[in-house]
């Protein structure tokens, strides 16, 4: 089906791969940090302790920050010469700056505020009766989340996930300061559009990569809403 749309816009080699790209670094960045956002929802939802708001803050941070200076934060961070960067370089020897595991890291960071809102939302209604009876039953903190908790959150979780996934699609700011523009390893579709935008004659290309850009995040809102709908009517909100 990709392939039909691409001969269908006429998409050229490069504009093609831009595509795969895009698509590729944003489901990187949903996998990535979808285990993570579950349990820091769990954490903001379900537990009191110090430092509770700035730790949201921090974590909603990217919502309100230009991109840019996402992308010099993670530059400083995870550079060949940033503390973490040179860890996992000497450690592990991976390597972020110029990558597609940069851009989907960067990705990762922008989007991720909404996939934790989104779950947050869906834990907030999850009825705490049910795990109450649960624990008379004998069942664990485990065996309640995994058995429970997990299943009523599934509605939000999904939902996040496809936020987050149309979301990275279009992420642009925090992916050309971290990971630069480089053809067929981080230019994804809003850069390969920049640099179309850049070209001489280059219109023609602009507009059929905004279309595609425009369709996909036509697509991933209306399945976040089909599944928020659902979420509404399993939860009875």
């Amino acid at each position: 089906m990709l392939r039909d749309i691409a001969n269908w816009l006429s998409l050229s080699g490069p504009e093609l791969e831009a595509l795969r790209l895009s698509l590729s670094v944003a489901l990187r960045s949903v996998a990535a940090s979808l285990p993570l956002a579950i349990a820091v929802a769990w954490l903001l939802t379900r537990r009191r302790f110090p430092g509770r708001t700035l730790f949201d803050a921090l974590v909603h941070l990217p919502l309100v920050l230009p991109p840019v200076v996402v992308g010099y934060i993670l530059l400083v961070l995870f550079g060949a010469r940033g503390p973490l960067g040179g860890f996992l370089s000497r450690a592990f020897g991976i390597e972020l700056v110029f990558t597609r595991a940069g851009a989907a890291l960067a990705t990762a960071v922008m989007s991720f505020p909404l996939m934790v809102r989104a779950i947050r939302i869906s834990l907030e209604h999850v009825d705490r009766g049910l795990e109450d009876a649960a624990r008379t039953l004998g069942a664990g903190p485990w065996d309640r989340f995994a058995t429970i908790t997990l299943p009523l959150m599934m509605p939000g979780i999904l939902a996040g996930a496809v936020t987050a996934f149309a979301a990275g699609l279009g992420e642009f700011g925090a992916v050309i300061t971290f990971v630069s523009n480089i053809p067929g390893e981080t230019r994804t579709l809003p850069l390969a559009l920049y640099t179309a935008l850049q070209t001489p004659d280059g219109d023609a290309v602009a507009a059929r990569l905004a279309a595609i850009s425009f369709g996909l995040g036509v697509l991933g809102l209306l399945a976040a809403e089909a599944i928020a709908r659902l979420a509404r009517r399993r939860l009875g909100a």
